[in-house]
């Protein structure tokens, strides 16, 4: 498993990564090689091989690297949705380069799961929250299960709070690395509103005929659901079949499909309840 983490030179900065893809795949942090000139990629055991950016990825801050060397296994992947708040997990990383002679690994826990954070200019959503000790040169090291699989990417770290760590969920990372190497860019699907989480405040307030669902505030004019049909005011109560109770299970909902395919959307509309079908569209590039 040695051979599996990397550490990741850029050429002003310091990271570390993991084999995704026995083709020379590594996925790492946005941060750690952004506006990278030049980046190496040097194996635990002190090998040590060119790379270039396949793509990054600014919302899970994840960029992928091809490095030049082949045949090396990759890291068994776990799988994010099944983890539990106080399981054991591991994070593995060089925080201070090979000065120490060798990766650092941390024990914790998972303290929290679908944190959000701010960071600089960009909100991170849906992460792991740990207090295993990450560090800025651990950023793009795996965060391992007690079995050794990677359930997340180390990516951020509140300075000014202790024993807070955070990674972004493999299973997030799994449809980035895969989007990357194919695209070299990340197609998001895109429903096209703006909603409000129905609560029995906002019900009683607009006479609502429900207690539970997304009151839709703002249809972006030519977007997805606006060619559907859909208006403000309208409520989405499910997905598919599957009830959604505020935007970030819409989100999920919605995140789990692909640009172009169609989902549909139970509404209620007034006094009146029925089904609307949605092609989703793609993000638009900003």
């Amino acid at each position: 498993m040695r051979d599996q983490f990397f550490h990741v030179h850029p050429i002003q900065g310091i990271g570390s990564g993991v084999v995704v893809d026995a083709r020379g795949y590594v996925a790492t942090n946005r941060h750690v090689v952004m506006d990278s000139r030049e980046i190496s990629v040097t194996t635990i055991d002190g090998k040590k091989f060119s790379g270039e950016v396949v793509g990054t990825d600014a919302t899970s801050d994840t960029a992928v690297v091809k490095m030049e060397g082949r045949g090396l296994p990759p890291a068994e992947l776990g799988d994010s949705d099944s983890l539990k708040v106080g399981q054991l997990v591991i994070a593995i990383g060089n925080p201070f380069g090979f000065i120490l002679g060798g990766p650092t690994v941390t024990i914790g826990v998972v303290s929290a799961l679908g944190r959000n954070i701010q960071a600089e200019d960009r909100l991170f959503e849906n992460l792991i929250q740990t207090d295993a000790a990450i560090n800025p040169g651990n950023s793009g090291g795996p965060l391992l299960d007690s079995g050794g699989r990677v359930i997340g990417i180390n990516t951020a770290m509140i300075p000014f709070a202790q024993g807070i760590g955070f990674a972004v969920p493999i299973n997030t990372v799994k449809k980035v690395v895969e989007e990357l190497i194919t695209y070299g860019r990340v197609i998001r699907p895109w429903l096209g509103i703006a909603g409000l989480n129905i609560t029995n405040e906002l019900a009683s307030y607009y006479d609502l005929p429900v207690r539970e669902g997304i009151l839709i505030a703002r249809v972006v004019p030519g977007g997805p659901a606006d060619e559907a049909g859909l208006s403000d005011g309208d409520i989405i109560l499910s997905v598919d079949g599957s009830a959604v109770r505020n935007m970030e299970g819409l989100q999920k909902a919605i995140q789990r499909k692909k640009a172009g395919s169609e989902v549909t959307l139970l509404v209620q509309r007034g006094d009146s309840r029925g089904t609307l079908r949605v092609i989703l569209g793609e993000v638009p590039q900003t």
